[in-house]
């Protein structure tokens, strides 16, 4: 148990280690939520959200790879993989079928999770999902700075040993900057996610980000596949989010048959942060309606 969860469990999915966090009763509608890239970790993403679902759900979260306990991982961790990691997971943990939450990266492996097993996804709520549009803002200087021999790795090694700029990045783009709810102790897991990631020797980019880049469009880009979405899907945007624009999500809402779209004033790319209590109430509505969870007072 810790200050997010109620347990902790270690397990072996897809060829890996994972660990897994989970709260809630063991018989209410199963989520499972997915946290961001870099220095993201499940208790970081979802450490105001998750005890807020759990007291509807039976929430699951894991570290996915090469994140908090979550290491070491052999081999490339790209879109596929991940994807194979949730199935993994559901099929060892006896699950049929289970709702998703899932933020930036932890989006995309949403979108492409319930895209190719639409059997075993209830509903998604898609978070700032990573995974939409053609192009990217510096499109070629970021893939060259995804091939350049070391840099990555050089980035990690400055993170762990800059905590003020690891402060100045939370502090820059929440919110409600230094007065963010929780701020200290959001800054303390980053940084030790910096620290074991230049510990594992690992670059600053998961495979995910870095692969999902070519020199001049996305590699990786689910617009052109969502008007085969089967999934309902909760679509949501920080009205400040610097990272995943406006016209992106106006054009996933569009393609995907049924969507809903929420944008939250003012928050920035970690709605979960900057708005956790309006965040999961979003969620609770949208899975109440989809996913099987109990009405309010039930």
């Amino acid at each position: 148990m810790n200050a997010t969860f109620d347990e902790v469990r270690d397990l072996t999915v897809a060829g890996g280690p994972i660990r897994l966090y989970s709260s809630g009763r063991a018989d209410a509608p199963p989520v499972l939520l997915l946290h961001g890239a870099m220095l993201d970790t499940a208790e970081l993403d979802w450490t105001h959200v998750a005890p807020a679902l759990a007291e509807h759900f039976r929430v699951l979260a894991i570290d996915l790879p090469r994140h908090g306990g979550s290491r070491p991982w052999p081999g490339r961790v790209d879109q596929a993989q991940l994807q194979r990691i949730v199935i993994g997971l559901l099929d060892q943990l006896d699950i049929e079928r289970t709702a998703l939450v899932g933020l930036s990266m932890g989006g995309g492996v949403s979108i492409g999770t319930a895209l190719d097993h639409p059997e075993r996804i209830s509903a998604a709520v898609l978070l700032a999902p990573g995974g939409l549009g053609a192009r990217r803002p510096a499109q070629f200087l970021t893939w060259l700075s995804t091939r350049t021999p070391g840099l990555l790795r050089a980035t990690t090694a400055w993170l762990a040993r800059s905590p003020r700029a690891v402060r100045r990045s939370f502090v820059d783009n929440l919110q409600h900057g230094a007065d963010t709810p929780g701020l200290a102790r959001a800054i303390e897991l980053a940084q030790r996610e910096a620290e074991q990631k230049h510990r594992h020797r690992e670059p600053a980019l998961d495979d995910w980000q870095a692969l999902a880049y070519g020199p001049w469009a996305m590699r990786t880009d689910f617009l052109p596949e969502l008007h085969r979405m089967a999934v309902p899907t909760l679509w949501v945007r920080g009205s400040a989010d610097p990272l995943v624009l406006q016209p992106e999500l106006d054009a996933a809402v569009a393609a995907a048959p049924g969507a809903r779209i929420e944008v939250l004033p003012g928050a920035g790319h970690v709605s979960t942060l900057d708005q956790p209590d309006r965040v999961a109430a979003l969620v609770r509505e949208f899975l109440t309606e989809h996913a099987g969870a109990p009405g309010p007072g039930r």
